[in-house]
């Protein structure tokens, strides 16, 4: 009998789990038998390995063939087992030797000519492996940079397997014809892991910037968004068509801080296992930016899928922004599966094939129009919908999706002065952008030794009890309570706001004015209050 293992990864969701690869070679009738709870395009492994094996210049064992996959209890899926599967099969005919792979993560599929190709999820499997305790790993050579994010792990990233091979036994490496995309190409050290890049997290020069000072005019809405990004809020636009909607929403991103190293693996890891990462880009350190079309449905924004779920656009926007266009279009049974990750910032899926939690900690940014027709408050302008059509359309939003929204602004018509002056156009990105990292700074020391960073995840009780106003400064809000305009938790959210506003503003607490620019924000009702935050 033949013995040789060595490990892979199963992803469930963004989580992995090391797998140990077992082949068992026995006397017999010529057969490979693969055990462990395979889906279907892991079963079919068994013919890429086999083909890969055979034309990378290997004889394949012309045994009783078994692999198993351990433990057997968790489901397996994808092609990333292939290496590992071929890798052990040598290993028991004794063409690599098993010592050399019992400690080796890989992660790989196989071509049918012998080349190792890319897979989705390596950053999430390796951070498993390195949690595990294993330090080294074999990827796909183009997902190296990725996967030497992780700190402490040795990468060795190869084309095809004839070149894991020659490493493993310490034979010449052969000459393999490059990929055209040469970005992505890792080099390797003379004991064939490679370490970290120098190119991980280069700044992307063609990547499209969206200056706050195009938007003209609107400055309760740049006020909202500057409010939105400071606090980690979320934010309701309702407008008439052209009013300047999606540009706001589109310059949100710009403005908020750039993700922390913790946070850009958060999200580096979803991405990846997604597959949307973008090419040279193996870290995401901007907040990611995620717009779905209106007719999208409850699974694709909150995960779903055969087999395991993957993750939807809610964790696509996972530290970033979900951007919701035309709002009341999509189906209501999407937007109010919302109402979950909006309050604990992840979402649960539950599927036959399992239970999976994702990561969904992102603002929401909603917009819509007035009615139907998007003409109902335009001045001199006929609206075609009726009373009981307006409240309909309004009505697609519930309450307690929009109760969960912070801010709420009419975005008004952009007006001929706005368009055509040329003088006192609005502040750029890279001025807002400065303030909103001071508010950032100012609340996170602030919240220094709680497990909130920003004024949005405080919880109202903490909010209430550990942090107080000026004297007098919730008056108009209690005022409101009481005539039944604010929830509670409304109430609550105001006073998240009140704080946002004060971090803005450079003060220690909230005072009057603050809280009286929150309930505006909150509610849509003026108070008397500049609409511009004021240093």
């Amino acid at each position: 009998m033949a013995f040789a293992r060595t490990c892979s990864v199963a992803l469930v969701g963004v989580e992995g789990v090391v797998v140990e690869v077992q082949a068992d070679l026995e006397p017999g009738v010529a057969a490979f038998t693969l055990v462990g709870l395979p889906d279907k395009s892991l079963t079919e492994s068994r013919d890429r390995v086999r083909a890969a094996v055979v034309n990378s210049g290997n004889a394949w064992p012309q045994k009783k063939l078994t692999v198993g996959l351990s433990p057997a209890s968790v489901p397996k899926g994808g092609s990333g087992f292939d290496l590992a599967v071929a890798c052990a099969v040598l290993g028991a005919a004794e063409r690599i030797d098993p010592r050399t792979l019992a400690d080796v993560v890989m992660i790989g599929e196989l071509g049918l000519d012998g080349r190792v190709l890319p897979v989705r999820g390596v950053l999430p499997a390796v951070l498993a492996a390195a949690d595990a305790g294993y330090d080294q790993v074999v990827v796909p050579e183009h997902a190296a940079a990725e996967a030497a994010l992780v700190p402490g792990i040795s990468v060795l990233g190869v084309r095809s397997l004839r070149q894991l091979i020659a490493v493993l036994t310490d034979e010449p490496v052969p000459e393999e014809d490059p990929d055209t995309d040469t970005s992505r190409t890792t080099p390797t050290t003379p004991g064939g892991f490679a370490g970290t890049l120098a190119t991980i997290g280069a700044p992307d020069t063609t990547a499209a910037h969206h200056d706050l000072s195009e938007v003209v005019g609107q400055i309760a809405a740049r006020t909202a968004l500057e409010v939105a990004a400071a606090g980690g809020h979320h934010l309701f636009l309702q407008g008439p068509p052209g009013a300047g909607k999606t540009m706001l929403a589109e310059r949100l991103p710009s403005i908020m801080p750039p993700l922390t190293q913790k946070e850009s693996l958060e999200v580096t890891a979803v991405h990846s296992v997604a597959g949307t990462l973008p090419p040279g880009r193996p870290l995401v350190e901007t907040p990611p930016y995620c717009a779905p079309h209106h007719s999208a449905t409850m699974q694709s924004l909150v995960g779903g899928g055969p087999g395991l779920p993957r993750p939807g656009a809610v964790s696509l926007a996972h530290r970033g922004v979900l951007f919701l266009d035309e709002a009341p279009e999509f189906s209501a049974k999407a937007l109010d599966a919302l109402r979950q990750p909006l309050e604990s910032g992840h979402v649960v899926v539950a599927r036959a094939a399992g239970v999976v939690q994702l990561p969904a900690r992102f603002q929401l940014i909603l917009a819509a129009n007035p009615c139907p027709c998007g003409r109902c408050t335009l001045l001199g302008e006929t609206s075609s919908c009726t009373p009981g059509a307006i409240r309909r359309y309004q009505g697609r939003l519930s309450g307690p999706l929009l109760d969960r929204v912070d801010l709420k602004v009419e975005v008004e018509p952009v007006t001929r002065a706005d368009l055509t002056a040329t003088v006192h156009r609005g502040e750029s990105t890279r001025q807002v952008a400065d303030r909103v990292r001071q508010a950032r700074e100012r609340a996170a020391a602030r919240l220094t030794g709680t497990p909130w960073t920003t004024n949005s995840h405080i919880p109202g009780h903490e909010l209430r009890t550990r942090w107080y106003p000026a004297p007098g400064a919730l008056h108009e809000a209690e005022h409101d309570l009481e005539r039944g305009l604010l929830t509670a938790r409304g109430l609550d959210r105001v006073l998240r706001i009140a704080w946002t506003v004060a971090d803005l503003s450079g003060r220690d607490r909230p005072d009057a004015n603050d809280v009286n620019l929150a309930l505006h924000l909150r509610t849509g009702i003026p108070r008397g209050t500049p609409m511009a935050i004021a240093p």
